[in-house]
């Protein structure tokens, strides 16, 4: 009888094993899926920019009993260090991610209509820009986006293809704050050069530097000019950061509108009267749409996989996808059709968005105006509108005690429609000249082709006007 049990023994346990065998056969192994190496940055650019796993950013935090987010009266960085001038060159980096070998990768950048997820690329950009920065003004200072001064698509993207972004300090005096100039092309092989035509996207990020205790604005290396390349660059930056300065001084905060925006805002105020009086035939049309009525909001908790370098606060490339996504949506709902992105107009980084807080973004058409008068193509048979989104954010603790302002965004797309925005009220009516301004800013810079070379790289300047109907697959 023992040897039958034995069997029967280890029958059983043969007929368990052929369960387990069969029942695995049918388990997800979650240790053989394909790994998704980024957080919506390509993994070379997350690698330089989060150094420390967050569980032990924590860890040092409760043991130091120091809050990094706050100030400290007792300066990191030494007043009288020596700063060496630097060479544009040495702070150069070049990244070409392989979109068209990496099918896993590209599923990170594709969106829903598989063209190329626009707002991840600005993640990686604005990465990018940090990791320029640190390069030039080494590690002993805390370097954040202060302001993004322009992202202008010059040739649509038509295929996919590997990608090369590259980029250098290009403007840099001694004080506190850099241009980055930076663009994004199709990858040369081989070792070849880039060429005009392939340069998709070029861009310029003003960088600061603060002390990593006081959070103050600290002295950098000035760049040092070798070729007349490079000074053209730094005439251009220069020339940049004048204009900035001399904006500032003449913004609606500071001046009351001038005699003809005045005018503007008086006959738009009469029509609306005229809109409103039962006597007056004359009544809204129906392209013409209230400021009012084209808000989108949104908020959301921030979380730790976005932080920045030093690991607390969130890191500039999150903002400006989530902005540009919000603006994208706004500009869909606002015109009923796919809008096509033009360009990211000057916008700002006001303040720091920690680490756990919730933040509130509000986008709103701000101005509007028919693609023939921006020089763009259109007709009667074929009427488009340039639609400026503008969303303004803002940060509060998540105990809702106190509210911070956090920077101001412009984007500009192509919407195949007519279509207005009209203000209504004081506040509104500002909001619409403070982007006209902007309009007729940027439409100046591109005719006058200050647009198209201040932010070439590696001694070529940008070239062409994507006027947003060429067929592309970014978006």
């Amino acid at each position: 009888m023992r040897p039958i049990r034995a069997l029967r023994a280890v029958r059983r346990i043969e007929i368990s094993q052929q369960k387990t065998i069969a029942a695995s056969r049918h388990i997800r192994r979650l240790h053989v899926t394909t790994k998704n190496g980024t957080d919506g940055v390509f993994k070379e650019l997350t690698e330089m920019r989060v150094r420390t796993p967050w569980v032990e950013a924590l860890r040092k935090k409760e043991e130091e009993g120091i809050d990094p987010t706050k100030t400290s009266s007792i300066p990191a960085t030494p007043s009288d260090r020596y700063l060496t001038p630097k060479r544009m060159a040495d702070s150069y980096h070049r990244v070409v991610i392989p979109l068209a070998q990496d099918p896993w990768l590209l599923d990170n950048y594709l969106n829903a209509s598989g063209h190329i997820r626009l707002g991840t690329i600005f993640m990686d950009l604005d990465a990018l820009s940090g990791v320029i920065a640190y390069k030039h003004t080494g590690e002993s200072v805390t370097t954040v986006t202060a302001a993004v001064d322009r992202i202008t698509i010059n040739h649509p993207l038509r295929e996919l293809c590997d990608l090369e972004l590259s980029g250098q300090v290009t403007f840099a005096t001694g004080r506190s704050s850099m241009e980055i100039s930076i663009q994004v092309a199709k990858a040369p092989s081989g070792g070849a050069s880039v060429q005009k035509e392939d340069v998709l996207m070029t861009c310029a990020f003003t960088m600061v530097s603060l002390d990593p205790n006081t959070k103050k604005p600290v002295a950098i290396s000035p760049v040092k000019i070798e070729t007349e390349e490079e000074k053209r660059l730094f005439d251009l930056g220069e020339k940049n950061y004048n204009t900035k300065k001399a904006r500032a001084k003449t913004g609606l905060r500071k001046q009351t509108p001038n005699d003809e925006e005045s005018d503007l805002i008086h006959a738009m105020w009469l029509r609306q009267l005229d809109y409103h009086d039962p006597n007056n035939p004359l009544r809204k049309p129906p392209n013409t749409h209230y400021m009012s009525t084209t808000t989108l909001s949104s908020s959301q908790i921030m979380q730790p996989q976005y932080r920045n370098r030093h690991n607390f606060m969130i890191f500039g490339g999150y903002l400006l996808k989530t902005t540009f996504e919000l603006a994208f949506c706004a500009a869909a709902a606002f015109s009923h059709s796919r809008p096509t992105f033009l360009s990211l107009d000057p916008s700002t980084f006001d303040n720091p968005v920690p680490v756990g807080s919730v933040l509130y973004l509000k986008a709103t058409v701000a101005y509007t105006e028919p693609a023939a008068a921006a020089k763009d193509e259109g007709g009667p048979d074929n009427p488009s509108t340039r639609v400026q989104i503008r969303i303004d954010s803002k940060v509060r603790d998540i105990e809702h005690g106190s509210t911070k302002p956090t920077g101001q965004f412009n984007y500009t797309f192509l919407v195949e429609r007519d279509i207005s925005v009209m203000p209504q009220t004081y506040e509104e009516f500002m909001i619409w000249v403070d982007a006209r301004r902007r309009a007729e800013r940027v439409r100046g810079s591109i005719d006058g082709g200050s647009g198209e070379e201040r932010t070439s790289i590696g001694g070529k300047k940008g070239g062409g006007k994507d006027d947003g109907r060429g067929v592309r697959v970014m978006e």
